[in-house]
């Protein structure tokens, strides 16, 4: 569980995170949305350590992570995946070289259990026989999936993702959606995801944090922003006429 509680964050005297406090659980789907500027970069950073609060706190699982000495800061990195926006792949190694740095640059395991844990998360995200291709000879969904495998081969209690879906297809985001569902479900992760993505808002939004302006401007589940009156999360969510008639539709049932 990842508590974030009154945080503030600022830059050259500008607030842009402004008195956040949200709880984030382990086995759901975490979500923060909000348009450009509204600080959900910042956010993101925030919580991982990139950036540094003037004041406020974020806790994992009970430990706040500015006050972790330099030995337990190395052990909670290693608690964390993270699954970057634009996959982050090594361009000159293998998929298996790829998902296997952090073990190599983490543990002491020997070559046979690392290639192990690789084959294994390998097939938990259905590239099983890819291990020796390059990024280059892959798909963006498949790219996609091996910077998720790469973020699990660790067994992270904690995993964060930055607009996982962007650059791909409708039909592959939804199936990287799925797949992180799915993974966070499984091992009982506490994924947070930074998205745009409005289908990813609706089909996997167990909770959403909508942040306007640096501010917490609403939380909630995706059945919860078909029927809010929020008039920031309509205006944002609803913006175009497909997403207009399916929350009309959904506001029609339950009357």
């Amino acid at each position: 569980m990842i508590e974030v509680h009154n945080l503030y964050k600022g830059f050259n005297g500008v607030e842009v995170l402004k008195g956040i406090s949200t709880t984030f659980l382990p086995g759901k789907t975490n979500l923060i949305i909000g348009q450009s500027g509204s600080g959900k970069t910042v956010f993101l950073k925030s919580l991982i350590g990139l950036h540094i609060p003037e004041q406020g706190t974020v806790s994992f699982d009970g430990r706040i992570n500015t006050e972790f000495s330099q030995k337990q800061k190395m052990q909670w990195r290693q608690e964390i995946g993270m699954v970057f926006q634009g996959s982050a792949l090594f361009d000159s190694q293998t998929v298996e070289e790829n998902v296997m740095f952090p073990l190599k640059m983490f543990t002491d395991k020997s070559q046979a259990e690392m290639l192990d844990r690789v084959n294994t998360v390998l097939t938990r995200v259905n590239l099983d026989n890819s291990n020796k291709k390059l990024p280059a000879e892959l798909s963006g969904g498949m790219q996609k999936r091996v910077a998720i495998a790469r973020a699990i081969v660790m067994n992270p209690k904690y995993l964060f993702c930055d607009e996982p879906n962007s650059g791909l297809d409708p039909q592959t985001a939804i199936v990287i959606d799925n797949l992180i569902q799915e993974i966070t479900d499984e091992y009982k992760i506490t994924t947070v995801i930074n998205t745009h993505d409005m289908n990813s808002v609706i089909e996997i939004g167990e909770k959403i944090v909508f942040l306007n302006k640096g501010i917490k401007a609403w939380e909630g589940t995706s059945e919860d922003i078909f029927s809010t009156d929020s008039e920031a999360v309509v205006s944002f969510v609803y913006s175009s006429n497909l997403l207009k008639k399916v929350r009309q539709v959904y506001l029609n049932k339950t009357l």
